[in-house]
């Protein structure tokens, strides 16, 4: 059984300082992803990175404190892919995957539209081109789980106020519609294979005490190639762990 967790940290440093690390051990991830580490490793210290019960792997944004995806594993992969090969994306640090004997897990940073026109803007082109990457990539990988922050909610269950949110960026319904024909397109939302109940996220904005009354957003995914449909366990939201505004996620799949 492998068990993998992916995480939008806020920021690793921050998320260190809330007690990550002792979380981590207790929690037993085979494959950690994390996303928005706003940090260079080298801004950690080397005692902490030698000291790590991980092999760890970074792709930070060319800007500072921003952005930025990592995988920690307890197996060494046989191959880290950095980036996806667009220079616009990959200068924010979006995507890195790490490949195994018989599955491979992106940890992903999808952009996100809410700070005006022109991001959401960079942030569909990004949907058109990451979906044309992966169409791609699943040829040579087939048992691929894209894990992280994909600053969309896809359905009105996913979301505590649908109707408030209906012009909103997260919930927009050209980036509804894209989360539809990517699964269509060969993947398993794996939340909801197991889980069909409402009132489940992995977000919350830090304003009006959203997380305490559970006012939030399921931003976050494990996305799982059908061809894997067999192997998943188990999926589950961790909204106990608060280290960050989101909350990790987690997937098991059988060997």
């Amino acid at each position: 059984m492998k068990r993998i967790i992916s995480y939008n940290v806020n920021g690793i440093r921050a998320a260190l300082k809330k007690g990550l690390m002792d979380w981590l051990e207790a929690t037993k991830p085979d494959v950690f992803c994390m996303q928005e580490i706003k940090a260079m490793p080298e801004q950690l210290d080397d005692d902490f990175l030698e000291k790590l019960p991980y092999h760890h792997y970074w792709y930070p944004a060319e800007k500072k404190g921003y952005s930025g995806v990592a995988i920690w594993s307890k197996e060494e992969p046989k191959h880290v892919a950095y980036g996806c090969g667009i220079e616009k994306y990959d200068r924010e640090g979006r995507v890195i995957r790490a490949d195994f004997e018989n599955y491979s897990v992106m940890s992903v940073y999808m952009p996100s539209g809410s700070s005006g026109d022109a991001r959401q803007d960079f942030k569909m082109e990004w949907l058109a081109d990451f979906q044309a990457y992966i169409d791609e990539l699943k040829q040579e990988i087939p048992n691929l789980i894209i894990s992280g922050d994909y600053n969309i909610c896809h359905k009105a269950i996913d979301i505590h106020n649908p109707s408030r949110n209906a012009n909103t960026s997260g919930f927009l319904p050209e980036e509804r519609e894209w989360v539809s024909q990517f699964i269509e397109s060969g993947f398993i939302d794996t939340f909801r294979e197991f889980n069909s109940e409402p009132h489940q996220y992995s977000w919350w904005s830090y304003r009006a005490n959203a997380r305490a009354k559970n006012l939030g957003w399921r931003i976050d995914y494990h996305m799982a190639s059908n061809k894997l449909k067999e192997r998943l366990q188990r999926a589950a939201i961790l909204s106990e762990a608060k280290h960050s505004d989101h909350c990790p996620i987690l997937i098991e799949i059988s060997d």
